[in-house]
């Protein structure tokens, strides 16, 4: 290859990273409308014009990156159910006792539950008739269910929690509470309670069905 050819491969391969990083954006700012609209007027009643406007782009950009409401809606529920078994199984510092461990695993998750309340509510209304959105969900469900799963069975190991419990039901169960009361609670408007203490009382829930004594590692 000659310079003159090495050169013009290397600005076909930026020209091609650049329309690249130009389409990932585009996407990005049509998913960002996607979640704008949905969250202001639900799934049924969002039109593909609504998006494309929120994104500031033509009906031809939307189909170019999706082919109809339902897909991008379902790529918003699926980022957000990432988002949401990702905030509730992130690390979390060490040195902390095992109560302390679970409220702060706790808060992440309904921190991020009350800040997407909106879109969680369209998307549980979504999951009971669209079969792909409600497998997403259950697929996430599972992997928040063997890592709660995994952290029980190590905290009976170290002799922390009650080892007559069965690891893989108390991380269903316990996981069903505390899920179901964050939808109750901020997408049904059930009742108005105190953030703190109520992240408490869950906490505790948790920690005496588990056998865990306060001071435990």
């Amino acid at each position: 290859m000659t310079r003159s050819n090495r050169s013009l491969g290397n600005q076909t391969g930026e020209a091609f990273a650049a329309r690249s990083r130009k389409g990932a954006e585009t996407r990005a700012r049509l998913l960002a409308a996607a979640k704008t609209v949905f969250e202001q007027g639900g799934f049924l009643d969002a039109r593909i014009a609504d998006i494309s406007k929120e994104a500031g782009l033509s009906h031809g950009a939307f189909y170019h990156y999706f082919d109809s409401k339902t897909q991008i809606f379902r790529e918003v529920a699926n980022e957000q159910e990432e988002l949401l078994t990702t905030r509730r199984a992130a690390s979390i510092p060490v040195p902390t006792s095992a109560i302390e461990r679970i409220r702060i695993g706790n808060r992440r998750f309904l921190e991020h539950y009350r800040d997407e309340a909106r879109i969680m509510g369209v998307i549980e209304e979504v999951s009971r008739y669209d079969e792909e959105v409600n497998a997403a969900r259950a697929a996430t469900d599972r992997q928040y269910t063997a890592w709660a799963q995994d952290n029980i069975q190590a905290l009976q190991d170290e002799g922390v929690a009650d080892s007559s419990i069965d690891a893989g039901i108390a991380a269903v169960a316990l996981g069903a509470m505390v899920s179901r009361f964050a939808e109750l609670w901020f997408v049904q408007g059930y009742a108005e309670y105190d953030f703190e203490k109520t992240l408490e009382q869950l906490s505790l829930m948790v920690t005496n069905a588990l056998g865990i004594e306060e001071g435990s590692r």
